[in-house]
This record gives C-alpha cells, sequence and structure tokens, in this order.
C-alpha cells in the first residue's frame, strides 16, 4: 500500500510498539494501538468470539467483587467504572469510549444486587474463573497465550475490542477496522492441524 493511502485513514500517524520488546509502554497510548496490540492475539474468529461471553462475564464479576466493597463510603465498582470511562473517553475515539463505558457501566449495574448477598465471593470468583476459562478455550484456537501475559493494561482494553469488533460488524469505525487489519492482520479460522490461517 502507497504512504499516500496509509495517511488516508491516520494509519501513519499510529505508533505501534512490539509487545516484547521488555520497555514499558505508557497505558495512555492512543485507541488505536491499544485495539492492534490486543487484535495481534486475537485474530482467529473463534478466539474473538470466546472473548464476547468471556469479558463480560469478568466485567460481571468485578462488579459483584469490587461492588460489595466500600471505600470512604463509596461503591468501589463504580469508583473503578468512573477511572476506566475517563480513560475510554480520552484514547482517542470518543464514541466507542462512551459505547465501551455505558456498556461496562450496564454490566456493573447489573450485578450490584448480588454484590450484597451471602453468595457474592463464590459468585464474584465463579465469573471470573468462568470468563477466563472460556477465553483460554478460545486462545487455544488462536494459538497463541493472551496478550495480558506480555502487557497487563490489555484487561482494560478487552471491553473496549470488542466493543469495536461489534461498531465495525455494523458498518461503524470503517478506520479503525483499516488499521487494525494493517497492524495486526485479517481475522481467519486457524487450521488446527497445520497450525496456520485458512
Amino acid at each position: 500500500m502507497a504512504a499516500d493511502d496509509d495517511r488516508s485513514h491516520g494509519f501513519a500517524n499510529t505508533i505501534f510498539v512490539v509487545s516484547r520488546t521488555g520497555v514499558p509502554r505508557s497505558p495512555l497510548r492512543p485507541a488505536t494501538e491499544l485495539l492492534v496490540d490486543y487484535a495481534r492475539f486475537h485474530r482467529d474468529r473463534r478466539n474473538i468470539a470466546s472473548h464476547f461471553v468471556g469479558i463480560p462475564l469478568i466485567v460481571l464479576a468485578l462488579g459483584i467483587l469490587l461492588g460489595r466493597l466500600q471505600l470512604g463510603g463509596y461503591n468501589l465498582a463504580w469508583m473503578f467504572w468512573g477511572a476506566s470511562a475517563l480513560w475510554y473517553v480520552t484514547r482517542g475515539k470518543l464514541l466507542m469510549g462512551i459505547v465501551t463505558s455505558a456498556v461496562t457501566a450496564g454490566l456493573i449495574a447489573l450485578v450490584q444486587p448480588l454484590a450484597m448477598t451471602d453468595d457474592w465471593l463464590g459468585w464474584g470468583l465463579g465469573g471470573i474463573a468462568a470468563g477466563w476459562l472460556v477465553q483460554l478455550a478460545g486462545h487455544y484456537f488462536e494459538g497463541r497465550k493472551p496478550g495480558f501475559v506480555d502487557d497487563l493494561i490489555g484487561q482494560l482494553v478487552g471491553p473496549m475490542f470488542l466493543i469495536a469488533e461489534a461498531m465495525m460488524a455494523i458498518g461503524l469505525e470503517r478506520e479503525t477496522r483499516i488499521e487494525i487489519e494493517l497492524g495486526a492482520g485479517s481475522t481467519h479460522l486457524r487450521d488446527l492441524k497445520a497450525g496456520g490461517a485458512s
């Protein structure tokens, strides 16, 4: 692709850092860079589908666990949500940040009653375990370990990645799709016998 084509959709202005350099990376990177880094570990469509189950389960579980805790009289789940929402909307993709914040707020609100039950710890830990098991199954199809091993900020990027995938599926965020595919490749179904993509 020509350099002019790269500039036409903003790819030339994006700085991508390979995760295995050992150099700490800023959590304040732009959304495009964060999404490309995350996408490098999530190109198999079965893996992406597993994350549409696993990530919401983990958000629900964190809503329960943190919702049980209070800090200065405030619900820790909502304090964490406020900080993450601010992070999402300041990554350079405002609509994606707003939608991600709204969806995570809905998930947290949904489970607040469970946070006040006697079984809150079981629900919370069980949800995290179930969410990770589903995602690990997805990474079997991917043939790669989860990316958070190299970059812990991926835990926050996960919900934004799902929103980006959903928005791209309905025809929004076309520029983001181009940038992700240029930086991480197209989605595929990896041939489990041969170990390659099909």
